[in-house]
């Protein structure tokens, strides 16, 4: 059964979104305080022309690498933010964000240096993010997610949870890459990176847009403040027929905040996200089919479809216990579910998985700001997190949604706990020192339905993890920071027990990283950062996507390198430039006995270059006008390397934004704006199967705000 557009479905949630920001008060300007030190922003909708340096970071010391302008207050409470994790970081703001087209906000990720987006194209299983040598296959998920602070991964690593966010609610993007940063354990085995949504603040937005293939979007924020109590919504809804055959897909999203502040010292609050997808799958094409008629979908295909939901429920407290003693917590519930029909190539049968997931966790941290006369911004923070899974995976092989046989039917626990202390050292002025120590300890047990087996999990042990940075500012506007830090990777569902033949208990993967490099202002109108990394795991696995036991192939002992190039220019008062190259390598240093052919090859689907690239221009004070675009080499399908290399891509985008009044914007968008040919390729071990991206789409809209 295909999904089924209905072209009056819009009108209802273009009512919702047209209510729901008429009804709002009208905007002020808050400077309302938030945990990560940044301050809400109304977003007016004038969006600035060009990159802007962050003000504060130029001569405070950090890493920090920032895409526009986000505000920070100077807190001297609350828990140690991402300033303190010298590495790679970059952050975007909203208005590179709020108001773009996208499928997913994964896609929003390309705007930042070094990710790699993996676009699948295939109903929910739409694409994901990846960075520092990592591929986006899922077999090995190495970035760990956070969604307003909350853990957003799935069992296995993916990202459902992006699905329940809109690009108008959106307050910023952040990447942390390496493996230095203490307060995450499972999945930050490349970092981390965590999407803010609009918290606190008045303000009232509403967009309507239709473009190609007969996409619609409606999206409405609304948020309303007083002294102690604070508001926010958010709605979102997108359908489209899709760029190939049967690839029509519809998403609905809500979510809400709510914080009180009874006094100055203490603010406590709730959170809930809901969201539900359906999507048909087009499925793979041969190599011939995708170049000669790439929006086709075989008939075997005609029956693939999926419908996730998920939902993301939190409380927060946040108190000041002292005026140098903070303490912050926050309690959560993930849910997730999908039902997916999918059917590989002719010669497999279509298989339907369904997966059910419920993760209860928390994370609170402690951090102590004392006065030390010879230590200038001293502070010591500790921290322990928490989290209980309880998962269902189900398969069985159909034909056209009619079960055959069921080939996995597992439940199983899958329980963290984690602990970390980290300092911020300042014995000089030009010297600031983080050191850091994290553990974990995994446990849990897998229940085999088909046979009432029970195994398990590996004895992985207490997951040490030593972590140390340091940056150093000779002068103002130069900053030279060096890190080394230690991840690590466990298995996950089945993979994660002693599952016979194996009876014994497997060591975590280990992972040791290193990155040293230059973060430089020379003038007003530049800044940018070197940097070269390296990281070298042990005993790396990944999950055998296909198989029915969810087991795990060892990838050995593996090394990955490379290089970052990134900078802001605003060339001219109304111009600026911003740009990003990453050379990236992964190899197999030592893949053991079992896979002699694949040593010394690199890892497949890891391009060794990456680009991003983007101008802003403010025209006239009235029209902005934009382009960005992003660019990749081509990689290899499989382990040994013996097949040619696919998906090079190079995509550029534009978009024109004019003010008609102080309340109202219209916009256009064109994707793919030279409407190239791009496509994701994976080997099935006879054949490579296709799938290619949208080609030239062109997308309108109108922006509302009071």
């Amino acid at each position: 059964m295909s999904i089924r557009h209905n072209r009056k479905a819009w009108l209802a949630p273009a009512c919702i979104a047209i209510a729901m920001t008429a009804q709002a008060e009208p905007a002020a300007q808050p400077d309302a305080e938030r945990d990560d030190g940044e301050s809400a922003d109304t977003r007016g909708g004038h969006t600035r022309a060009a990159p802007k340096t962050d003000p504060t970071a130029a001569g405070t010391g950090d890493s920090t690498f920032v895409l526009g302008t986000i505000d920070v207050s100077g807190a001297r409470t609350g828990a140690l933010t991402s300033r303190n994790i010298l590495t790679s970081v970059d952050r975007v703001d909203a208005e590179h964000i709020e108001n773009r087209n996208a499928r997913s906000p994964w896609e929003l990720f390309g705007q930042l240096p070094g990710v790699l987006l993996t676009d699948f194209n295939q109903g929910t299983t739409s694409g994901k993010l990846s960075f520092r040598g990592f591929n986006g296959e899922g077999e090995i998920n190495a970035v760990k997610l956070l969604i307003d602070g909350l853990p957003s991964n799935s069992n296995d690593g993916n990202m459902p949870f992006m699905d329940a966010v809109f690009p108008l609610e959106i307050d910023s993007l952040e990447t942390v890459r390496g493996t230095n940063d203490p307060r995450y354990g499972l999945h930050a085995i490349a970092g981390n990176a965590s999407i803010a949504t609009l918290t606190g603040g008045t303000y009232a937005r509403g967009r309507i847009g239709y473009g190609s293939y007969d996409t619609f979007d409606a999206e409405t924020v609304a948020g309303h403040e007083t002294d102690t109590f604070s508001q926010n919504y958010a709605f979102g809804y997108r359908k489209s027929d899709g760029y190939r055959d049967h690839s029509g897909s519809d998403k609905a999203g809500v979510a809400g905040k709510w914080f009180y502040s009874p006094t100055a010292d203490v603010r406590v609050g709730f959170s809930a996200r809901y969201a539900r997808v359906s999507a048909d799958e087009a499925g793979y094409l041969s190599g011939a089919d995708a170049h000669t008629n790439p929006r086709a979908s075989y008939t075997f295909n005609s029956t693939d479809q999926a419908t996730r939901e998920t939902g993301q429920y939190a409380l927060y407290a946040d108190v000041d216990l002292t005026n140098r003693l903070s303490w912050s917590t926050i309690a959560y519930l993930n849910t997730f579910r999908e039902r997916r029909w999918v059917t590989f190539s002719s010669a497999t049968s279509q298989q339907e998985r369904f997966s059910d997931e419920r993760h209860l966790g928390f994370l609170s941290t402690l951090t102590f700001r004392p006065r030390v006369n010879w230590l200038r911004d001293f502070a010591l923070e500790a921290g322990v997190s928490g989290e209980w899974q309880d998962n269902v995976s189900r398969r069985w092989l159909t034909d056209r949604h009619v079960r055959t046989s069921q080939t996995r039917d597992q439940a199983f626990s899958y329980d963290t706990w984690g602990a970390y202390v980290q300092a911020v050292v300042k014995p000089v002025e030009a010297l600031k020192i983080v050191p850091a120590y994290r553990v974990d300890v995994l446990s849990g047990q897998l229940t085999n339905n088909l046979s009432g087996a029970r195994y398990d999990m590996n004895g992985y042990g207490v997951i040490g993890q030593p972590k140390i940075s340091a940056v150093y500012t000779p002068w103002h506007g130069y900053s030279v920071y060096g890190n080394y830090g230690r991840s690590f990777q466990v298995g996950v569902g089945a993979g994660a027990y002693k599952i016979p033949p194996r009876t014994g208990d497997l060591a975590p993967s280990i992972n040791d990283g290193w990155e040293l490099g230059v973060k430089f202002q020379p003038a007003d109108w530049l800044d940018g950062r070197v940097a070269y990394w390296e990281q070298l795991a042990t005993n790396e696995v990944r999950r055998k996507l296909n198989d029915p036991t969810g087991d795990y192939d060892n990838l050995g002992k593996t090394k990955r390198h490379g290089i970052d190039l990134q900078a802001n220019l605003r060339v001219a008062r109304d111009v600026g430039l911003w740009f990003g190259y990453t050379y990236q390598m992964a190899r197999i240093v030592d893949p053991g006995p079992a896979s002699p052919a694949s040593a010394g090859k690199q890892v497949d689907h890891v391009p060794n270059h990456l680009l991003s690239a983007g101008i802003d221009w403010r025209a006239t004070p009235e029209l902005d006008v934009s382009a960005w675009g992003n660019a990749q080499s081509a990689y290899y399908l499989e382990q040994t390397n013996s097949t040619s290399r696919f998906g090079a891509a190079v995509t550029v985008n534009a978009r024109a934004a004019y003010r008609v009044s102080k309340r109202a914007t219209v916009e256009l968008q064109v994707t793919n704006l030279f409407n190239r040919f791009n496509e994701y390729v994976w080997y099935d071990g006879s054949q490579t199967l296709h799938s290619p991206a949208p080609g030239r789409a062109a997308f309108a809209s109108l922006t509302m705000r009071y």
